[in-house]
């Protein structure tokens, strides 16, 4: 690993790697929150970014620092794509696919199969490369994110709850199956058939017999996003059905911002100390 960069923050310190990445053949950056003194190994989240965004989004504007040095939590920020030359992107140059938008699966068709395995990326290289290297408990880790990131973290959290004790997102794709951000990204990098695609959609993990023990979203009621893309109501259906502990929070007038994540941010990072301590 490469140190980028470092810089005090509350009590604690703010850290930027890059690393070559095996997994998606590449550099890539990650942002690393360390608390002082640490009663090592120490609890760890993994914060999952949406589109468009690299780790820069979530160290520079959740104000999460104060909280998580507060409460002895190291904070993990990865990009959400590879990137670099030689790495395919969109050919209309599309915000929503490609680079910044590798949505957190492994990729099957010939064009993005060699660079955009992000799942493998997460899941296991920065998932063995962070426990190696810093103090953090095996056992004692959670996952979260935003928007794709939120789709990310609970696909992950559903398919490996031996990896990750605690879960929650902000204004998630709840099931990318019927969102046309998750349709165009799942037909992209997997192809037409849709019963690949299950493993990538919380509700169908849901529906086909993943469980959780407890699930928290935030979401914001003026989300310009909601109806089209989000879809909270279906992962609310799925939670019911399988008796899987949702706390749904719909805030009033809140939209997809990071001014809603910075709002909620404490909130968030106390649940998942709760479950992790």
């Amino acid at each position: 690993m490469e140190k980028i960069s470092q810089s005090k923050s509350h009590h604690g310190t703010q850290f930027v790697y890059r690393h070559d990445a095996e997994t998606l053949g590449c550099p890539m950056n990650f942002g690393l929150y360390l608390p002082d003194n640490l009663s090592a190994p120490a609890p760890t989240l993994f914060w999952l970014s949406g589109l468009t965004c690299t780790e820069d989004n979530f160290i520079t504007k959740a104000g999460a620092q104060r909280v998580a040095s507060e409460l002895g939590i190291i904070l993990v920020a990865p990009d959400t794509s590879p990137r670099g030359e030689g790495i395919p992107d969109d050919p209309d140059g599309a915000y929503d696919f490609g680079l910044g938008a590798g949505f957190y699966v492994n990729a099957t068709q010939a064009l993005w199969q060699k660079h955009y395995q992000m799942r493998n990326y997460i899941e296991q290289e920065l998932y063995q490369l962070v426990l190696e290297s810093f103090p953090v408990d095996q056992n004692r880790l959670g996952i979260f994110g935003h928007s794709m990131g939120g789709h990310g973290a609970l696909t992950m959290a559903l398919r490996s709850p031996e990896k990750f004790r605690s879960v929650s997102a902000f204004s998630p794709i709840c099931s990318p199956i019927n969102s046309p951000w998750g349709e165009k990204a799942l037909s992209g990098y997997l192809g037409a058939d849709q019963s690949t695609w299950r493993q990538y959609d919380a509700c169908a993990l849901i529906n086909d017999g993943a469980r959780f023990s407890a699930i928290l979203v935030d979401q914001g009621t003026d989300d310009n996003f909601l109806n089209e893309q989000l879809k909270p109501g279906l992962l609310e259906s799925a939670c019911s059905n399988a008796g899987i502990d949702l706390t749904l929070r719909m805030q009033p007038g809140f939209d997809h911002s990071y001014y809603f994540i910075a709002s909620f941010m404490e909130d968030h990072l106390r649940w998942h100390s709760d479950r992790l301590h």
